[in-house]
C-alpha cells in the first residue's frame, strides 16, 4: 500500500472518530432537549438541563473536528458533498445556535416556556437534520466531473426522512438514559418510562433502515448479502440483537448505568454497519477517500496537528466529566 493510501485510511480512521464522539457526547445533551416537552415543568427540566450544563458546549468539538477533518483531508468529498445538503446542514446549524441560545436565555428569564418550546425545537431540528445528511449521502449524490451534478432537493427522499427521524429516536433514547444514570426518585421513574418508550422506536428505526439501505445500491446489497462481505456482515445484526436483549434486561432491573452503555453499543454496531456498507467510499459509488485525499505531505502536516490536539481534547473532555461526576438535582451537582 502506498503511503498516501495508508495516511488516508489514517484519516479516514480520525473522521470515523470524531463522528462518532460527536454521537455518542452530543447525542444525549441534544435527546434530553427532544424529551423536553414530555418532563415535568419545573424542577424536572431544571434538573435535566443540569445534566448537562458543564459539558454541552464542550461535546460539539468533536463535530467540528469531523468537519474541519472532511475539508482539509478529503476536499474533493467535501465540495462535492456540501453542495448536496447544503439545506440539512444549514437547518442543522440554526438547530444548534437556537438551542444555545435557548439553554443561556432560559436561566436568566421569567417566561421559561417559550425558550423551553425553542430548546426542544433547535434539539429536534438539529438531530433531524443530522439524520437526513446521512440518508441523502448513504442514498447517493449525482457527480459531474469534480463537483455536484444534481438538483438543490435531491436529498430530500423517503429513505432521509426516514433516517432523520431514526436518528430523533436514538438520540432521544440516548438523553432518557443519560437521565436514568444521572437522576433520582420522581425524574429518573420517569427516565426509565421514556427509555423504555424510546428504545422500542429506535430498534424499529434500525430494523427499517437496515432493511432499507441494502436496496438502495447495488453495491450495498453484495456487500451485506453475498459472500465474502456476508461473512463481515452476519455479526452486526447478531450482536444488535444481543445488546437489545440486554437492555431490556437492565430496564427491568433499574439498572442505572447500563442502560446508557448499551444504548451507545447499538450506535456503534450501526455505526460499524453504515462502515460496512460504505467503505471505501466517501462519495458512495462515485469518490472513495484515495481519489478524495489531499497531497501526502499536507496529510502528514495536519496528522501532527491532530497527534498534539487530540489527546488534549480527549484530556479536558475526561476530565470535565470526571469533576462532574455523580447525580443532579434541579439545584445542581450534589
Amino acid at each position: 500500500m502506498a503511503p498516501n493510501d495508508m495516511l488516508s485510511l489514517i484519516w479516514a480512521g480520525i473522521i470515523a472518530v470524531a463522528i462518532f464522539g460527536y454521537v455518542v457526547m452530543d447525542g444525549f445533551d441534544l435527546g434530553i432537549g427532544i424529551l423536553f416537552p414530555w418532563l415535568d415543568e419545573g424542577k424536572h427540566r431544571n434538573s435535566a438541563i443540569n445534566t448537562i450544563a458543564p459539558v454541552w458546549d464542550g461535546n460539539e468539538t468533536w463535530l467540528v473536528l469531523g468537519g474541519g477533518g472532511l475539508f482539509a483531508a478529503f476536499p474533493l468529498a467535501y465540495a462535492v458533498l456540501m453542495p448536496a445538503v447544503y439545506t440539512p446542514v444549514i437547518a442543522m446549524l440554526l438547530g444548534l445556535v437556537f438551542r444555545g441560545v435557548a439553554f443561556e436565555y432560559r436561566a436568566r428569564t421569567t417566561r421559561l416556556w417559550i425558550w423551553d418550546r425553542a430548546f426542544a425545537l433547535g434539539s429536534t431540528l438539529a438531530a433531524f437534520s443530522q439524520g437526513v445528511i446521512l440518508g441523502a449521502v448513504l442514498q447517493g449524490v449525482t457527480v459531474t466531473g469534480r463537483g455536484y451534478g444534481g438538483g438543490w432537493w435531491d436529498w430530500l427522499s423517503p429513505f432521509s426522512v426516514l433516517t432523520g427521524v431514526s436518528v430523533v429516536a436514538g438520540y432521544a433514547l440516548l438523553g432518557a438514559c443519560w437521565l436514568i444514570y444521572k437522576t433520582e426518585n420522581e425524574l429518573q421513574d420517569q427516565a426509565f418510562k421514556l427509555a423504555r418508550l424510546t428504545a422500542v422506536a429506535t430498534l424499529a428505526a434500525i430494523v427499517a433502515v437496515s432493511l432499507a439501505t441494502p436496496f438502495l445500491n447495488h453495491d450495498y446489497y453484495h456487500r451485506w448479502f453475498t459472500a465474502p462481505g456476508l461473512y463481515l456482515a452476519a455479526p452486526v445484526p447478531i450482536l444488535v440483537g444481543v445488546a437489545a436483549l440486554l437492555f431490556i434486561r437492565a430496564l427491568r432491573n433499574r439498572a442505572e448505568g447500563q442502560p446508557f452503555l448499551l444504548a451507545l453499543s447499538l450506535f456503534l454496531l450501526s455505526f460499524i454497519g453504515l462502515g460496512i456498507s460504505m467503505f471505501p467510499w466517501i462519495v458512495p459509488g462515485k469518490i472513495s477517500i484515495f481519489q478524495a485525499a489531499t497531497a501526502e505531505n499536507s496529510q502528514v502536516f495536519m496528522l501532527i496537528g491532530v497527534g498534539i490536539m487530540l489527546p488534549i481534547i480527549i484530556g479536558y473532555t475526561g476530565y470535565a466529566y470526571w469533576v462532574f461526576r455523580g447525580k443532579v438535582g434541579h439545584e445542581g451537582y450534589h
